[in-house]
């Protein structure tokens, strides 16, 4: 049980850090443009886990050449995630981008669990599940009316 709350405490302290990324890449692309903001966000996350992976990593870069292409698309997922936010918490907020941001992970997260998808377990759609996303969902869109 304590290692669900440890859990719980790191994916929430996560969640805190995360929220600062838009508004301080929004701010740089103030300077340099939305594009250029997320190629230099990227390549200093790129350059960062390059230096981790080569002291840290327990795997192997040669073994991405036997991957399915499907697995190599995070990186452009991760990219237009990362340039969207830029473009978009100028005009929301970070409040209401993020409120949009959860609500739409959540929904593709339970499709993801509920069919599957990626090589997932599969985890059924409960009562309380739908519940909590269409609360989420609710909040996000009272989030948005300021």
């Amino acid at each position: 049980m304590l290692t669900r709350y440890l859990l719980g405490t790191a994916m929430f302290a996560v969640g805190v850090i995360g929220a600062m990324q838009p508004p301080i890449n929004a701010a740089l692309a103030k300077r340099t443009g939305s594009f250029e903001a997320a190629t230099v966000s990227f390549a200093i996350g790129t350059l960062a886990l390059l230096a981790v992976a080569l002291i840290a990593g327990g795997g192997g870069f040669a073994a991405v050449r036997s991957a399915p292409l499907w697995q190599l698309t995070g990186g452009f997922v991760g990219a237009l995630f990362v340039w969207s936010t830029i473009v978009l918490v100028p005009r929301v907020g970070t409040t209401a981008l993020l409120a949009g941001i959860i609500a739409g992970q959540l929904t593709g997260g339970v499709l993801i669990d509920r069919f599957g998808l990626f090589g997932m377990a599969q985890i059924g759609v409960t009562w309380y599940r739908a519940l909590g996303i269409f609360l989420l969902v609710v909040g996000g869109m009272l989030v948005l009316r300021r």
